[in-house]
């Protein structure tokens, strides 16, 4: 249900404002009344009034003044007036009115049907006004609080009529600096862009709409990138008086759009290293395979260059492999730092022993200088000696035969800085800020294919990260030799020989006492192999390739140690060995897992399963060797 609208009838004339009451009230007003300016006045500023139907000669107070006080009050600005007057009607009083802030003005008589007329048309056009403000009010706070820009300009003058306060924010400059000169916001443009954009610009009146991405120069002097848009704004004779235009910051857009092309083009050379570093094993393995079934003269001396050349070959697949896990572990969080004291000499001692075959096929000169102190850090040793054995292999691989390398160790308060400086083809300064990066490749000369997967730095980048250090890079440029620094808190330090002698690290290994292994694997190659060895070790080995049978096997053979892969077709490794360990006969048969599967989480299920050692392929010998003897 409609309210009805309330009119405020003011006249003096008692039997006019009876009349005109009664014309209001049929016609489905509400009507409130009032005989002198001063009641109008107070009745209008309660409020809820929608239009005065006011006399001009009043008593008190003229009634083009009553008008006048009204329009000028902001809270009753928008009351509509309707001026009469039976005196007053000639053209100047009219104009005297209609200048005093009526929006009409009546003579009396006047007809019922006229004033009613009258009264609808004002009625209307303030309901037109109202809705034209209230959607100005929606734009205005809709343009307001968008984080673009919203701009409109005039056609064909391109005279700017607004902008929103997100000009300031985007362009970096105030908006009062634009309303004083408007074609500011183009000379903010990048100079490399604004013959472009000015061309655009030029063209508005034949082609009023665009889309175009360009740069904005902030104050600093940095670069924004923009998306720009503008759109015709026609009248109802669908000509263009006005254009709108949109501007959106779109720098994070461009940023992540630069960092997905380097990714895609670092994944696609990562993708073919890997596939030059896969195959290049493959070959001489391939060709030692085929020497090991060679028979005449030299064939014992062919047969051992072909199992060294098969060994180095699966030694450098597995540090591949164990990369990339380890890699994906990191970024995975997955990974677990094995902490306790670790003495730095023995560390580097370790990485210079991983290193040296390489060095030493490259004859390179390597120096270690070291404080004569004991350095204690607090770390994983493994981890540790990896790291430091990663950089050496890389300042090998990447200085020419005959090189010269040098590690040397500083000690600073509570950090210890081991630097692994070459001679080598060093790094050019564009390439320094990413070569910790992943699949990141050092650029090398037009005669060498790029070694290694790229990976190498960014995972003793992480790996030192864990353990509260750091590492950083330095090259006075290409062909001029880089060198790598390790930042690491120490724990403690010692003079050499302040402590007791510790124990020797590696005790040797007991004897085999010619102890029964059952090995269990689906790959009879591998399996074979590992038997072969273990027999020259003096092992007594047994294989089955069927694990279907494996507990009344076990049951039969009764081995001391059954080595079992874990990925078997058709038969859960784990549930395997936990049959095996329920059987009362079987329950202190010592079980290795050997498996592809390395992850802790993997580890943790096969100690789960109730296996005593894990193993992941290719084993070591040293580390086979001990997981079977307990």
């Amino acid at each position: 249900m409609t309210t009805p609208t309330l009119i405020l009838n003011v006249d003096d004339n008692d039997g006019a404002r009876y009349a005109k009451t009664r014309i209001l009230q049929s016609a489905g007003f509400d009507v409130v009344e009032a005989s002198n300016g001063t009641d109008a006045l107070n009745v209008v500023k309660r409020g809820g009034v929608a239009l005065v139907l006011l006399d001009v000669k009043l008593p008190d107070i003229n009634g083009i003044e009553v008008c006048r006080r009204i329009k000028a009050d902001p809270d009753s600005a928008m009351v509509l007036v309707l001026q009469t007057s039976a005196a007053l009607t000639g053209r100047a009083d009219k104009i005297r009115g209609l200048e005093g802030g009526a929006d009409n003005y009546l003579a009396a008589p006047i007809e019922a049907d006229e004033l009613v007329a009258n009264v609808n048309a004002l009625l209307r056009m303030r309901q037109t006004q109202s809705a034209l403000r209230d959607s100005e009010e929606r734009f205005r706070q809709l343009t307001d609080n968008i984080e673009d820009v919203f701009w409109m300009f005039s056609v064909p003058a391109r005279a700017l009529e607004y902008v929103s306060p997100a000009y300031a924010t985007i362009w970096g400059r105030p908006i009062d600096t634009l309303e004083r000169e408007p074609g500011s916001w183009l000379s903010a443009v990048h100079p490399d862009d604004r013959a472009y954009v000015a061309s655009l610009w030029d063209a508005l009146q034949t082609a009023p709409h665009y889309e175009a991405e360009f740069r904005v120069m902030m104050p600093d002097g940095s670069p924004r990138w923009v998306r720009d848009r503008l759109f015709p704004v026609r009248d109802r004779r669908d000509e263009v008086y006005r254009v709108a235009r949109v501007t959106s910051d779109i720098t994070r857009r461009k940023e992540m759009e630069a960092l997905l092309r380097a990714a895609d083009a670092n994944k696609n050379e990562f993708l073919a290293t890997l596939a030059h570093e896969l195959r290049n094993p493959l070959s001489p393995i391939r060709n030692a395979a085929a020497l090991l079934g060679a028979s005449g003269n030299g064939a014992s001396e062919h047969q051992a260059r072909a199992r060294d050349v098969i060994t180095r070959q699966v030694d450098h697949l597995a540090h591949l492999v164990d990369d990339l896990l380890d890699v994906a572990r990191i970024s995975e969080g997955k990974i677990v730092l094995r902490q306790e004291e670790v003495e730095l000499k023995g560390v580097i001692a370790q990485a210079v022993e991983t290193a040296g075959p390489l060095i030493a096929a490259r004859e390179h000169k390597l120096d270690v200088v070291q404080p004569d102190r004991q350095i204690w850090l607090r770390g994983d040793p493994v981890r540790l000696a990896q790291s430091m054995g990663n950089l050496l292999h890389n300042a090998a691989k990447f200085t020419p035969k005959g090189g010269r390398i040098r590690v040397e160790v500083t000690l600073q308060d509570a950090v210890v800085r081991i630097a692994v400086q070459d001679n080598g083809i060093g790094i050019a300064e564009d390439n320094l800020s990413r070569i910790f990066g992943m699949f990141a490749q050092a650029a090398v000369p037009p005669d060498r294919a790029p070694e290694g997967l790229g990976i190498g730095l960014s995972l003793v980048s992480r790996l030192l990260e864990m353990h509260g250090g750091r590492l950083s890079a330095t090259s006075p440029g290409i062909g001029l030799g880089s060198t790598f620094t390790v930042e690491l808190p120490v724990l403690r330090t010692a003079e050499r020989g302040a402590q007791a002698a510790e124990a020797p690290s590696g005790a040797p290994a007991p004897a085999s006492g010619g102890r029964r292994i059952l090995l269990v694997d689906d790959n009879v190659d591998a399996m074979e192999m590992m038997a072969f060895l273990l027999a020259e070790m003096g092992y007594e080995a047994h294989t089955t390739a069927d694990a279907g049978n494996l507990v009344q096997m076990a049951l039969e053979l009764r081995p001391d140690v059954i080595v079992l892969d874990i990925g078997l077709p058709g038969v859960d490794g784990y549930e395997l060995a936990r049959m095996l360990k329920r059987h009362p006969q079987l329950a202190s048969t010592r079980l290795v897992a050997h498996t592809g599967y390395g992850s802790p989480e993997d580890r943790r299920k096969a100690q789960d399963a109730g296996f005593d050692a894990h193993l992941v392929k290719p084993a070591e010998l040293e580390d086979l060797e001990k997981a079977l003897q307990g």
